[in-house]
């Protein structure tokens, strides 16, 4: 039988935050794409990106562009939710810093290019110090990063990834690993070597799931032994 750790009642909580934040982003993401898609329909095309977006609204509240009036009040209520969403999500943004800074577990893991405050906080409040696992590949295989396998006649072949587990800590790490990629494949360590490799005979994306494999790993190692990562070493890896 496998038994799983109980959670405390702290770290039930921060579970929750991440909950109504990921909720919070998700209706932010909603409202936005409706407006580019009211604006679409009157012939005018914003391009991507959020300051885009909130140039053309903040225009056509000055001049109309072409919009009708009723248009009009409806974006600039619109555009007053956007704000509310935004002032919510950095609030907790906020507490989620101050929890960070707080807990030692989560400043160790900090410290891993790719984990930033809100991977760090949920990790610890999903594995706590990682003693469920016995290694750092259960804690990769349980967060559904490692490749699935279809075994016929003795011979194994790898498919994509499980995406078992955890949805938002998934899509957590993976978007740090994304993020950090770049730097990180151009530093002289260890695990720039073997990023470099990887992107010399394997696709970006699948690079990028490597990684975020690999940075589970490192949280499970520094959460076990409680230290700080090493960029040059192989303490942590």
């Amino acid at each position: 039988m496998r038994f799983v750790a109980l959670k405390t009642e702290a770290q039930l909580d921060v579970q929750v935050l991440h909950r109504v934040r990921d909720r919070l982003v998700g209706q932010r993401t909603a409202l936005t794409n409706q407006m580019r898609s009211i604006l679409l329909e009157r012939g005018i095309v914003v391009p991507k990106g959020r300051r885009k977006l909130l140039d053309a609204l903040v225009a056509l509240s000055s001049d109309g562009g072409g919009v009708g009036p009723r248009v009009r009040l409806l974006l600039d209520d619109m555009l007053d939710q956007w704000r509310a969403l935004d002032d919510r999500i950095m609030a907790m943004d906020d507490e989620f810093a101050d929890m960070a800074r707080n807990d030692p577990a989560a400043r160790r893991l900090a410290t891993i290019p790719g984990i930033g405050v809100l991977n760090a906080t949920a990790l610890v409040a999903a594995i706590g110090d990682g003693r469920t696992f016995s290694r750092g590949r259960d804690l990769s295989a349980w967060l559904g990063l490692v490749p699935r396998q279809a075994t016929t006649g003795g011979k194994p072949r790898l498919l994509g990834i499980t995406k078992r587990g955890s949805k938002y800590l998934r899509k957590l790490i993976i978007q740090g690993a994304r993020a950090a990629l770049p730097s990180l494949s151009r530093t002289p360590t260890p695990l720039g070597s073997w990023l470099r490799g990887l992107l010399s005979r394997a696709h970006g994306n699948t690079v990028v799931v490597a990684l975020a494999s690999k940075l589970a790993r490192i949280a499970w190692a520094l959460l076990r032994n409680q230290t700080a990562f090493v960029a040059g070493g192989r303490r942590a890896a």
